[in-house]
């Protein structure tokens, strides 16, 4: 058998660690996504493109509603933890068991075993989530086929620990630097110290009182802090520059304009010499009243939780579909050299998303 070839009559936990065990470091996709291509060409219900290291795979059944399964085929660095382990307790260890290969495998074998699913389906399968924003193969899609991704409901299967997740927070961060004048330590009066003159940011940030909105019934929580300051010359000069460096989630119920402008509103007055945004994604309101997200929440069970983390729910969002983050993987793991996922999680995501495409 060919060593990259996938066999989607696995079960997922055993395709889940076949698909660990094909390396996939964000920028190295090709060997993974050649893969997917040809396990999903054999599949003759199925329509597939391919653009870059990105597979999307159609069903054309003319139902009445379409939903997006999509998921990332890339992972963090590996970690000394490829290949797969099963252990005698049911969990599978290696890199991307969580984060989302589990995941993937789920996507691939409900493209496999459900040919005449109840919506018409798209599966997509993209590269480069881990890495810079710019890099995404999601939103190369969306910029170059967004056809491809039309949709009136979507499923991301990043890890949610079996757990819808409803939506997702923005995420802005943002430089921001005040100004001194050098000198020598010994003679600081001579000079004006930029570090001391970001005291009044960190008394901002120190004294923020971060919302809690309620939205769709999931209460959000927002944060804004420093994550990194910088600032210095050397040990015996009054430092010129200082930069603190702050990141702000939001809600999905504020606009990506709505958010910088409460940032600047909250910085106001601090001396800031310079303001620059240095990443900015917009958030995603939950969906769940649509009834696609009803029926879907009716099949999978529980109760929705709110993500509070970025994920590309944001990017169907934007296409005006709505989504929702549902995965076998366990975000606690993610990135972890000691990532793992438990195969019963890995089973029962594939059943319900299966009793809801067949019922």
């Amino acid at each position: 058998m060919d060593p990259m070839a996938l066999d989607l009559s696995l079960d997922a936990a055993a395709l889940t660690a076949r698909l660990v065990d094909i390396r996939s470091e964000s920028g190295t996709e090709k060997e993974l996504a050649d893969a997917i291509e040809a396990a999903l060409r054999a599949l003759p219900h199925l329509t597939v493109h391919r653009y870059g290291n990105n597979v999307v795979a159609r069903t054309e059944l003319g139902r009445a509603e379409r939903v997006v399964l999509a998921g990332h085929i890339d992972t963090v660095p590996i970690a000394d933890n490829v290949p797969s382990r099963l252990d005698e307790n049911g969990i599978l260890w290696g890199c991307g068991t969580s984060d989302m290969k589990s995941g993937v495998a789920v996507q691939l074998r409900i493209a496999a075993t459900v040919p005449e699913p109840n919506r018409d389906l798209t599966f997509v399968f993209y590269d480069n989530e881990e890495v810079a924003a710019h890099l995404n193969g999601l939103g190369h899609l969306a910029d170059a086929h967004p056809e491809w991704l039309a949709a009136d409901f979507a499923v991301l299967l990043e890890p949610s620990d079996g757990q819808v997740e409803g939506g997702c927070q923005g995420t802005l961060r943002v430089l921001l630097r005040t100004a001194g004048e050098r000198a020598h330590s010994a003679r600081s009066w001579m000079g004006s110290n930029a570090i001391h003159a970001a005291a009044p940011i960190l008394a901002r940030l120190a004294a923020y009182e971060p919302r809690r909105p309620v939205i769709d019934g999931l209460e959000y929580r927002e944060g804004l802090n420093a994550v990194r300051i910088e600032g210095g010359v050397a040990g015996n000069v009054i430092p010129d520059a200082c930069t603190v460096t702050v990141n702000f989630r939001y809600a999905p119920d504020r606009s990506p304009e709505d958010a910088l402008a409460h940032v600047r509103e909250v910085f106001e007055g601090c001396g800031i010499t310079e303001f620059t945004v240095d990443d900015h994604s917009a958030g995603a309101l939950p969906g769940l009243s649509h009834p696609a997200a009803v029926a879907f929440m009716e099949a999978v069970g529980g109760t929705a939780q709110p993500k509070f983390g970025w994920t590309d729910v944001s990017r169907f969002s934007a296409l005006g579909v709505p989504a929702v983050n549902y995965g076998p993987g366990d975000a606690l793991y993610a990135h972890k050299r000691d990532e793992h996922v438990a195969v019963e999680k890995i089973h029962h995501c594939e059943e319900r998303l299966r009793s809801w495409l067949i019922s």
